[in-house]
C-alpha cells in the first residue's frame, strides 16, 4: 500500500554546501540518503516529496559536515497482508512468475496461478495451460492476493512476498476479463 507520512530524520550537510543549506538541497540529501531502502515503521521509501522543516545545524567531533534535522513528507510503499495488488509479470520461472508490485516483485507461484497444471515455455517465457490455452508471460498485468511477507531492510531486494490468484477476481486481468464476458453471455442468454 502507497502512503505519504511524515517524517523526521537526520542528514549530514557536507563542507561544499555549507554557505547555501536551503530546503531543496536538504530534500536532495535525503533523496540520496532514503529512496529505496526499507524501514521496518513505514516500508520502502519510494520519495521524498517535501521538506517542511530544517533544524539548527548540529557539528560532531571530527566529522567535517554539519549535521540538520529535517522533517519531510515521504511516499512510502508497505505491503499488507492479504491486500490485493495489481502488477505486472517480469520474469516467468519454471516454478511460477515474478510480478512487479511498486518498488519489490512479488512471487506467483506455479501453484497460486491456476487449479489447472501450468507448463513452463522457456523460450516463450510463459506458464501455459494445454486444458483452458490459457498463458501468463512477461508484459501480462495481473491481479493477485499477499498471502506471505518477509521483508529484508537490509536488503530490500532479498525481500520475500508471496501472492496468490486462486481466487475469484484474482488472476491475469485478461482471465478476468474473459470469465466476466462470459458470465454476462450466460446472464443474457437466460433472459
Amino acid at each position: 500500500m502507497y502512503k505519504r507520512v511524515r517524517l523526521r530524520d537526520t542528514v549530514e550537510v557536507p563542507p561544499a554546501h555549507l554557505a547555501d543549506v536551503t530546503p531543496d538541497l536538504v530534500k536532495r540529501l535525503l533523496q540520496d540518503k532514503l529512496e529505496g531502502r526499507v524501514d521496518e515503521d513505514v516500508g520502502s521509501v519510494v520519495s521524498v516529496i517535501e521538506v517542511h522543516d530544517v533544524g539548527d545545524g548540529a557539528v560532531l567531533p571530527n566529522e567535517p559536515g554539519v549535521y540538520y534535522e529535517a522533517e519531510f513528507d515521504a511516499l512510502t510503499f508497505d505491503p499488507q497482508m492479504q491486500e490485493v495488488v495489481d502488477g505486472e509479470v517480469v520474469e516467468v520461472v519454471n516454478f511460477g512468475a515474478f510480478v512487479g508490485i511498486g518498488p519489490v516483485d512479488g512471487l506467483l507461484h506455479v501453484s497460486q496461478i491456476s487449479d489447472e497444471y501450468l507448463a513452463y515455455d522457456e523460450e516463450g517465457q510463459m506458464l501455459a495451460s494445454r486444458e483452458s490455452n490459457r498463458a501468463l508471460g512477461v508484459g501480462d498485468a495481473v491481479r493477485a492476493r499477499i498471502v506471505t511477507k518477509s521483508i529484508d531492510e537490509r536488503n530490500p531486494r532479498d525481500s520475500k512476498i508471496g501472492l496468490t490468484a486462486k481466487q475469484v477476481g484474482l488472476g491475469k486481468h485478461g482471465w478476468l476479463r474473459e470469465d466476466r464476458e462470459k458470465r454476462q453471455a450466460s446472464a443474457e442468454g437466460e433472459s
